[in-house]
């Protein structure tokens, strides 16, 4: 099986990979971030009724023509209202209410004058300003009305869409549920953290950082495990905990040497093989696959080419499965500051911090060093067939 390019290895994950249809009902304080699943039709007007944006008084804005400072108007205060008050008076030639940030506008005022407009009067108050009718004036139903429809389904659910639902009087949402994920390490000198580091070992790093990137994703991770080099547990494994994942993903073991066992544990489950090895640098080795119609994406055992794969692949394939458009990967141009000194036979993903159009190397980009995708935002993009990239050179990144 030939290597495939980054785009056709995209398109082959997004083509065999459902959407999570299953939903589940969330109160609005646990739903953000998830995509609604249902439209959502306005159960009132909101407002509910006119009200006052500011503290001051509610009046008839012909009672107010020719006022100033130096000219006031007086009118006779009958009542005053608060937010979450109501008065019963209507507002008439020659008087005002007093009124307070959100409460009802009585009836007859036809617009409202803020306090500092006036002498704070209580009995009597004075104006020193004029206004024109349905000045500062809230009207019912302005934020939306009874009947339209305020969100649709498949929009993310975000602070401003929260607060909406909140506002709509709602408490509870239908929502997609989010994706499941089963993620394994393979390695039989990977020791889990906390444990003795023996002769010849190191600490799994990739399983718990691919872990958390996906936490940070919102997808749920429903099994993992680090895996010795054994194809037959690494296979019985999946096979007893797949039934409960949309995804497995696993790093290690898809290069050729003996004791790279993702091909065997691919022979074993019987997966439907997509492709190995993808044109890019890092991860070339990438293999993917389907399981149960299941995709099963195989991530390099480096721990940057398992991080930047994860974006480059598993990214777009979460975007398919839950329709969220803040996972899609995001491109810009920069300058490159640092330039690259290496040729680059197939496209290569160098980490890099971008800031104000500017772009540069974070440090090593050696495949088997993390510390310098620390503070990274950005992987740059260097073409195939580049020979080097001089400083001060444009090129294309991936904002992470």
């Amino acid at each position: 099986m030939e290597a495939i390019q980054l785009e056709q290895a995209v398109e082959l994950l997004q083509e065999n990979c459902l959407p999570v249809t299953e939903t589940e009902k969330l109160t609005i304080d646990d739903a953000a971030g998830r995509i609604i699943a249902q439209d959502i039709t306005a159960r009132i007007n909101q407002p509910p009724f006119p009200r006052s944006p500011l503290d001051g008084y509610a009046l008839r804005a012909e009672d107010t023509v020719g006022a100033s400072k130096e000219n006031p108007v007086a009118l006779k205060v009958i009542d005053q209202v608060y937010a979450g008050g109501w008065s019963d008076r209507e507002v008439r030639p020659g008087t005002a209410i007093r009124i307070m940030t959100g409460a009802p506008i009585p009836r007859g005022a036809d617009c409202i004058l803020m306090q500092e407009d006036t002498d704070y009067g209580m009995d009597t108050v004075k104006i020193y300003r004029s206004l024109k009718a349905w000045q500062n004036y809230c009207y019912e139903g302005e934020d939306f009305k009874k009947g339209t429809t305020i969100l649709k389904a498949g929009q993310q659910l975000g602070a401003a869409e929260i607060g909406v639902l909140a506002g709509n009087g709602i408490r509870e949402i239908t929502v997609y549920r989010k994706p499941r994920v089963l993620v394994m390490s393979t390695g039989t000198e990977l020791v889990s953290p906390g444990e003795f580091l023996g002769p010849g070992q190191i600490y799994d790093s990739n399983l718990h950082m691919l872990i958390a990137q996906l936490k940070l994703w919102s997808v749920e991770i429903v099994s993992y495990v680090s895996i010795r080099d054994d194809p037959e547990e690494a296979a019985s494994y999946v096979r007893e905990h797949a039934g409960k994942a949309d995804l497995i993903l696993s790093t290690g073991g898809v290069s050729v040497g003996k004791k790279d066992i993702m091909h065997d544990v691919f022979r074993l489950l019987g997966v439907e093989r997509l492709f190995w090895k993808v044109r890019l640098k890092p991860g070339s080795p990438t293999l993917c696959g389907l399981y149960d119609g299941k995709p099963f994406l195989a991530l390099s055992g480096n721990p940057y080419g398992a991080i930047a794969n994860l974006h480059l692949l598993g990214r777009p394939l979460l975007v398919k499965m839950t329709g969220r458009s803040d996972l899609e990967i995001r491109k810009s141009h920069a300058v490159f500051d640092s330039g690259f000194p290496k040729k680059s036979p197939v496209t290569r993903y160098v980490r890099g911090v971008y800031k104000d159009g500017h772009a540069w190397s974070s440090g090593s980009n050696d495949s088997g060093v993390l510390s310098s995708f620390i503070g990274c935002n950005c992987m740059i993009v260097i073409p195939a067939g580049t020979m080097k990239v001089d400083p001060g050179e444009r090129v294309e990144v991936i904002l992470l």
